[in-house]
């Protein structure tokens, strides 16, 4: 398979996410001509690493039993920064390829996936495309929509299949005193996605809470103990996820289990896998949400390969040229802090990230005394209700520029920074 995006930051953005724990920001264009992305391992230097944990911990005392972490306002020295700007993690189109089988930046892919209506002509009924082995683009644009509290919104498309991807990015960090729980936050609704090709069938995926363990023996873990959900009311179809919990002693399992099965959408009280009544259930599943998933439908006692997740990689974006990008978009804007830290001149880092901040509250302060409330540029309104963003007319014109390889963008004449 080959692939394709572009990059974005603070307060616009069209950007490719990049997998937690790498650093991929180091491959950042130059020139006029538009760069792919690949992430790269990160290489652990146990020393510096151990001192890192020391003044992490350090820090984490501060905030035992405050109910939200990710709501304080803090700085962090640099040598605990990631060279990885917070719009740049999005794990969730790391295989684009699996986005388009259900049904700014950009990735070109080999369609391989089967089509959501089945085999069929070259065209359905319903209009969708059949793009079997042909490449595929799916672009991704996200904006810092709030700064207090960090808010971000994004959407993700790929017209071709009809499949669009969009919400709100939001977490809440708790420490209890041995861990740090991490949960989606207030205005984090999950992941809604839109199957134009299926009379507007919109499916919600809500996320599961995440626990970071083992600070105290300098033996870092995570682990997944929690239940979420996919919900389509158009097809009345729902799915129970349950991430068990791992035991004590052992090596870790990460199992998961769940249903797909009928539900009322004006009744929806079937939260637990046990309570979903047989007749309903329409498959099971069941796996290791790191290894493979397999489901079983009610009408065979045979398991299916759903996914096997260990030969998968994340696939390469494809990143605007530098010369292209907003001064704020997120690899430009950070790019003197990202040196810096990858350099491990962290002096210079912190000295940077601070003329950075203080521009940016000067800018505020300037716009409150003109009374201006400054607005969000590629997304309607800041926070919605209902988790649910809408494009701004610049944010479709983005969208529709990264399909056509057009990464031009004028100027915002308000911006955040």
């Amino acid at each position: 398979m080959t692939s394709t995006p572009s990059s974005a930051s603070g307060e616009k953005e069209r950007r490719s996410p990049t997998p937690s724990g790498t650093s991929s920001i180091n491959s950042v264009a130059s020139g006029d001509a538009p760069t792919t992305s690949i992430p790269t391992p990160y290489v652990s230097d146990k020393t510096e690493d151990s001192s890192k944990l020391r003044t992490f911990l350090s820090i984490l005392r501060k905030f035992i039993g405050v109910a939200d972490i990710a709501s304080v306002r803090f700085s962090l020295p640099a040598q605990l920064l990631e060279p990885t700007p917070n719009l740049e993690y999005w794990n969730y189109l790391d295989r684009p390829e699996t986005f388009i089988g259900s049904a700014t930046c950009n990735w070109e892919i080999e369609d391989t996936s089967p089509s959501v209506l089945g085999d069929g002509p070259k065209v359905s009924a319903s209009g969708e495309i059949n793009t079997e082995n042909r490449p595929v683009r799916v672009s991704y644009l996200t904006e810092q929509t709030s700064h207090h509290p960090p808010v971000s919104a994004f959407w993700v498309d790929c017209p071709v299949k009809g499949i669009s991807a969009y919400g709100f990015d939001q977490l809440s960090a708790k420490f209890t005193g041995t861990s740090v729980r991490v949960t989606p936050g207030a205005h984090n609704l999950g992941i809604f996605i839109n199957l134009q090709h299926r009379d507007n069938e919109e499916y919600r995926l809500t996320h599961p809470a995440a626990q970071l363990a083992g600070l105290l023996r300098g033996s870092l873990s995570i682990s997944v103990a929690d239940t979420c959900f996919v919900t389509c009311p158009k097809s009345k179809i729902k799915v129970i996820l349950q991430y068990l919990e791992e035991g004590w002693l052992g090596k870790a399992q990460n199992r998961v289990n769940g249903v797909i099965f009928q539900y009322d959408p004006e009744n929806d009280n079937k939260v637990r896998i046990k309570d979903v009544p047989e007749k309903d259930i329409l498959a099971k599943l069941e796996g290791c949400w790191q290894d493979e998933i397999y489901y079983t439908l009610t009408t065979s006692k045979d398991p299916q390969l759903l996914i096997d997740l260990k030969p998968l990689w994340p696939m390469p974006k494809i990143i605007p040229p530098e010369s292209q990008q907003l001064r704020n978009e997120s690899r430009r804007f950070w790019q003197g802090v990202t040196e810096a830290i990858l350099s491990r001149q962290y002096n210079q880092a912190t000295k940077l990230k601070q003329e950075l901040e203080e521009r940016q509250r000067e800018k505020a302060a300037a716009r409150k005394e003109q009374g201006l409330e400054w607005q969000p540029r590629f997304f309607t309104k800041a926070l919605v209700a209902s988790g649910k963003p809408e494009l701004t007319e610049d944010g479709r014109q983005a969208l529709q520029g990264l399909q056509a390889n057009d990464y031009f963008l004028r100027e915002s004449s308000l911006t955040s920074a």
